[in-house]
């Protein structure tokens, strides 16, 4: 298959996290096919669903170069609101509509046909993989994480990393990710006591404190940023109270933030700040608090050099673009991949990901497999 026809029998899958649908078995054969060594990861974990995952490998030697992604897609939402059925790849105007087009199963059809055209004609010292999960849209667990905690007992080593995701605002080749912010949830619980309005002095309303907390908490100015990073940045996600009528004061009231804070900070750090807002306004007093904190990644920063010097160089060959290094966004399974080797991201458009009517470029497809092809040339030189 070429990049486009395997991006649209990929879009045909719809695998919805964590449903393979039949997405990685299109890969595993595509890719058995052409000597690649494939091995299916099936993780399960409690409270969570079962994940299948794929790692394919060429070659055995030292350096080994990496190619990460994940298969799995956001449902649909609307479908009504689709120019066509979702998982029914259609081309119009020059783009490919289709959910995951752009986030990222383009960008796995492009670094799949560029690592068979690679490995097929040219002779290199070293060796080619793909880490390929159906769990990065959800929880995150049974996948890219164990997959690589699974390989490395068995003696794998990666050296260095590029995950697929779309890193460009508006034109391909604009930005390479070389770290992301790290994130971090809290979640606080306020008890007090329900009563009539009538008569405060018979109740204790939780919302009060809350207030004051969360007050003080989005006034915190973290950071300015740096050269590398963006501000830190906290977001009120979610406010409620207990259930009750307009005339009843809350028993209970709650509220969820998340920070995306760069390394300027730990998770441990931001944890103590908030805490000595939290005891200000609820210490030596008669309510009731209790706080969460959920951490889903950690910052990191991929070093500037010969690998980052590399992927840029060859972005700049194929677009003309100066691609710009950036740690911009969301979270990804970079995170993951910076436990065990150097790591950046590079892919597609990522403006429609998500949304109804998700596309890319048809063009930009083509374009990327050359970039990736133009990389491993470059890495193994």
């Amino acid at each position: 298959m070429n990049a486009i026809e395997l991006t649209k029998s990929l879009i045909s899958c719809p695998s919805i996290t964590p449903e393979n649908a039949g997405v990685l078995d299109i890969l595993q054969e595509e890719l058995s096919n052409n000597g690649f060594d494939c091995k299916r990861y099936k993780f399960a974990e409690e409270g969570t669903a079962d994940v299948d995952n794929l790692f394919a490998k060429y070659g055995n030697d030292e350096p080994h170069f990496c190619f990460g992604g994940h298969t799995d897609v956001v449902p649909v939402g609307e479908q009504n609101a689709w120019l066509s059925n979702p998982f029914e790849p259609s081309e119009k105007d020059g783009k490919l509509y289709g959910r995951g087009a752009s986030d990222m199963k383009s960008a796995i059809a492009a670094f799949v046909c560029a690592v068979v055209d690679f490995t097929k004609n040219n002779k290199f010292k070293g060796s080619v993989s793909l880490l390929i999960t159906n769990d990065e849209e959800g929880p995150a667990i049974n996948g890219t994480k164990k997959v690589l905690e699974e390989i490395y007992k068995n003696g794998e080593k990666i050296n260095s990393c590029v995950v697929g995701e779309p890193t460009c605002p508006s034109k391909l080749g604009e930005m390479i990710k070389i770290g992301r912010r790290g994130s971090l949830m809290a979640k606080f619980d306020v008890f007090g006591k329900q009563g009539h309005v009538a008569y405060p002095q018979w109740t204790l309303n939780p919302i009060n404190p809350l207030t004051k907390i969360i007050n003080d908490i989005i006034s915190l100015k973290l950071d300015e940023g740096s050269d590398d990073f963006p501000p830190s940045n906290i977001e009120i996600v979610k406010i409620s109270a207990s259930d009750g009528a307009t005339n009843v004061v809350p028993h209970s009231a709650s509220s969820q933030l998340n920070i995306r804070y760069n390394v300027s900070h730990t998770a441990v750090s931001l944890k103590n700040k908030l805490n000595d807002i939290v005891k200000e306004h609820t210490e030596d007093t008669n309510y009731q608090i209790n706080t969460e904190y959920y951490e889903t990644a950690e910052p990191f920063l991929t070093k500037k050099g010969k690998f980052t010097d590399i992927i840029k160089k060859s972005v700049n060959e194929i677009t003309g673009l100066d691609a710009e290094f950036s740690t911009t966004g969301g979270t990804s399974d970079a995170r993951f991949f910076k436990d065990y080797c150097e790591v950046a991201e590079f892919g597609l458009i990522g403006e429609t990901a998500h949304q109804v009517n998700e596309n890319v470029n048809i063009e930009d497809i083509n374009k990327l497999e050359d970039i990736y092809k133009n990389i491993l040339i470059n890495y193994f030189k």
